[in-house]
């Protein structure tokens, strides 16, 4: 379709592993990026390479990258509901959605010669589709934590009716709970910064800072095709606090977090 991306983000994590996989198509092809901590890639697409919720598996041989295994997904942990919200009913220039915060992995690939065993890892699983991603941005997902939390974070600013403003949309899963902090329900973008975002919410405020190291290039949709250079970490440290009525709900730290900012 002319002038329109779709992709889906699947990313896969165990103790020093960290692998990311952007599968998607543009106006013009079908494309695979597979970022780690270490380094970034695109390949075209092949029918060797399956992408479903219920896991992946990868045969990419190319000069610049060998990539062979089976990673399959345990149970999914959706949202309540469209994280949009509304703004699901109008057009916009890049629509959100979250397929999993979180889930447990089972397999392995090697990647270069090396393997990289996920089984009893973490994985998240987003999408993204439109014409172009926001002209700044900032974005943060994390779950690597003890005790099954998982957090996304973004801010950016949208075209909308004619007019632009700075739309933010964040979830946080927490000992069987959902928090919703947004732009439609009245969030106030407090900080946004590479290493510190600050969101505040009636009752609630979500103060995350980031040490932002580990970026690597990655393509991204301009007008349906992947034009536009991005930089992202797919595996950074990250610190959230979590307050009701400036009581901590918690304080945890994260050793792999995935963060992108442009400005």
């Amino acid at each position: 379709m002319s002038g329109y991306f779709n992709g889906t983000y699947y990313k896969h994590q165990k103790g020093t592993n960290t692998l990311c996989i952007i599968a998607g198509h543009c106006s013009s092809k079908k494309f695979i990026q597979v970022i780690t901590k270490d380094f970034s890639v695109e390949v075209p697409f092949t029918k060797e390479n399956i992408f479903t919720r219920k896991g992946i598996r990868l045969n990419i041989s190319t000069p610049e990258i060998s990539l062979k295994g089976t990673i399959k997904y345990g149970i999914l942990s959706p949202i309540r509901y469209d994280i949009m919200g509304p703004f699901c009913l109008f057009p916009m220039e890049c629509r959100h959605g979250i397929t999993s915060m979180y889930h447990r992995l089972k397999g392995r690939v090697v990647l270069n010669g090396q393997t990289m065993d996920f089984t009893g890892g973490i994985g998240y699983m987003e999408k993204d589709s439109g014409r172009s991603f926001p002209s700044s941005y900032a974005w943060i997902q994390a779950n690597d934590f003890s005790n099954h939390t998982s957090i996304m974070a973004s801010v950016a600013e949208i075209p909308f009716c004619g007019l632009r403003f700075r739309g933010c949309i964040c979830v946080i899963q927490y000992q069987g709970k959902e928090y919703r902090l947004a732009t439609y329900l009245g969030v106030h973008v407090v900080v946004c910064r590479p290493d510190r975002i600050v969101l505040k919410q009636r009752k609630y405020c979500l103060d995350i800072r980031i040490n932002n190291n580990n970026q690597r290039k990655l393509s991204a949709p301009k007008n349906g095709e992947m034009t536009r250079k991005i930089m992202e970490s797919a595996s950074c440290e990250a610190e959230f606090t979590f307050y009701r009525h400036k009581k901590q709900i918690f304080h945890l730290k994260s050793g792999k977090a995935s963060f992108e900012y442009e400005e």
